[in-house]
């Protein structure tokens, strides 16, 4: 359905520009919150009343919170409580019921011994990131840091915003306020966009789909079959993918609202070439990070209330966060994965690290990709037969098929790893208006739309948190 839905966007993407810069600029929005929805109905559209019902429920809740901010009345401010909250049960519940559901009746089951029969439901796409984003509105009114959006279209378009609706960059709505009001397409923001969008698209469909056909095959020799360096080459390709991945679709993200006149916050800033964890979770994923640390961890007192309290906010923090990929025990664990090693950091690690660039490299790389196992294996013994072959330091089962895949993928992880450091982004930035920027991205896009028309493996891994 993803699929169907990015050839849609790519096939009409001309024609909804034209009429969008045709249109004058009080009818755009209508216009974008019209074909906004459009989209996502071309995909899923069973859930678009979900979408509507969370537009409308915090529209009303949003403006009733405003409408009882008058302390004089104390009623008043009760009310205003009794709405806010009511739009945070709306929002978390909807998110539990579609996402959580099957996984609590599950872990029940399992721990009681029980047979509840679970709820034939399916999972709506991108979920998780339009749910944050309203639920960061509706705090934020709470807590007046923002008016209350006036305007239903203008919340519309907010929350559905086709180019970041399923995959993010999560926006919050503070950050686009006044874009969504007022905003101009000039030409050389509709240019940089578009080459923005273009690298996206590259690194999405050149790189990740290329370099994740060799983590598929790998998964279908069976983990316990694996040699010591095919693991190595596993674990480098799922890391290598879903960089790639995800940070391909923020980029078409950015580059499409840069053509329309929004700046989305960048989502991603190099985080393999890191030299902690620490600092990896401040590179990867950025607006996830940010949401987590400004509506989770500082409300619970983040660091203000003493070491043991930031420890603990640190755990729930790094729980909802792992629970919030998805609804599995190995999601859990890989938050707790990483709370560990950011604990440790925190209390003597990094200072250590600082000290010694070319192995703290190797550790947060080592230590990352051991977590895109923990992340990309769902099922717990799938997850110990590959972390045995991983560390089992035998080499010759499989020495020839390592070879193989090796060679033949050779070319495409060399240029993964290339495009993960600032090198190509130097010389971009410097080339892009020139003759060879222009030639080097309509390479990349007449490629991109070839793979796009003939290949069948068109995987996107978070399309559905």
């Amino acid at each position: 359905m993803l699929f169907s839905s990015l050839l849609f966007l790519f096939q009409f993407m001309p024609i909804f520009f034209l009429i969008y810069y045709i249109l004058p600029v009080k009818w755009r929005n209508s216009f974008l919150f019209i074909a906004s929805i459009f989209f996502y109905g071309w995909g899923e559209p069973r859930f678009l009343v979900l979408i509507f019902a969370s537009i409308s429920i915090n529209y009303i809740c949003g403006r009733l919170i405003e409408h009882f901010d008058d302390s004089k009345y104390k009623n008043h401010l009760k009310k205003r409580k009794a709405v806010f909250l009511l739009s945070l049960l709306y929002n978390v519940g909807t998110l539990l019921l579609f996402k959580y559901a099957n996984f609590i009746i599950e872990s029940i089951n399992q721990v009681l011994q029980l047979d509840i029969s679970t709820v034939d439901i399916a999972l709506p796409l991108g979920i998780s990131f339009y749910t944050f984003q309203i639920i960061s509105y509706t705090i934020d009114v709470y807590k007046r840091d923002i008016k209350a959006e006036s305007s239903f279209i203008n919340l519309g378009v907010y929350l559905s915003l086709f180019p970041q609706l399923i995959a993010g960059p999560i926006v919050v709505y503070k950050d686009v306020a006044a874009e969504l009001k007022n905003r101009s397409s000039t030409l050389a923001q509709i240019e940089d966009g578009l080459k923005i969008f273009v690298l996206g698209l590259g690194a999405k469909v050149l790189i990740a789909n290329n370099v994740g056909k060799l983590w598929e095959e790998l998964g279908g020799l069976g983990y316990s079959n694996l040699s010591m360096p095919l693991a190595w080459l596993g674990i480098i390709a799922f890391t290598l993918q879903i960089y790639f991945d995800f940070n391909g679709y923020s980029l078409m993200a950015i580059g499409l609202g840069k053509m329309m006149g929004f700046q989305f916050p960048i989502n991603f800033n190099y985080p393999y070439t890191s030299k902690s964890i620490t600092e990896f979770w401040r590179r990867w994923h950025m607006t996830l990070s940010s949401w987590f640390r400004d509506y989770i961890y500082i409300p619970l007192g983040g660091s203000r209330k003493g070491r043991l309290r930031t420890f603990v906010n640190l755990f729930l923090v790094w729980s909802i966060t792992g629970l919030w990929h998805g609804a599995s025990w190995n999601f859990i664990l890989w938050g707790i994965y990483f709370f560990v090693l950011l604990l440790l950091e925190k209390l003597f690690l990094k200072k250590w690290l600082e000290r010694r660039v070319v192995l703290s490299r190797i550790y947060t790389l080592f230590l990352v990709g051991i977590g895109w196992m923990i992340f990309a294996i769902t099922d717990f013994t799938e997850l110990g037969q590959f972390m045995r072959s991983a560390f089992s330091f035998q080499m010759e089962t499989g020495g020839n098929i390592f070879l193989y895949y090796f060679k033949n993928y050779l070319v495409i992880i060399s240029l993964g790893i290339f495009l993960s450091v600032p090198v190509f982004r130097k010389w971009f930035e410097k080339h892009k208006n020139g003759c060879i920027g222009n030639i080097l991205l309509t390479i990349i896009l007449l490629l991109s739309v070839a793979y796009l028309v003939d290949a069948s493996y068109n995987p996107f891994l978070y399309f559905r948190f």
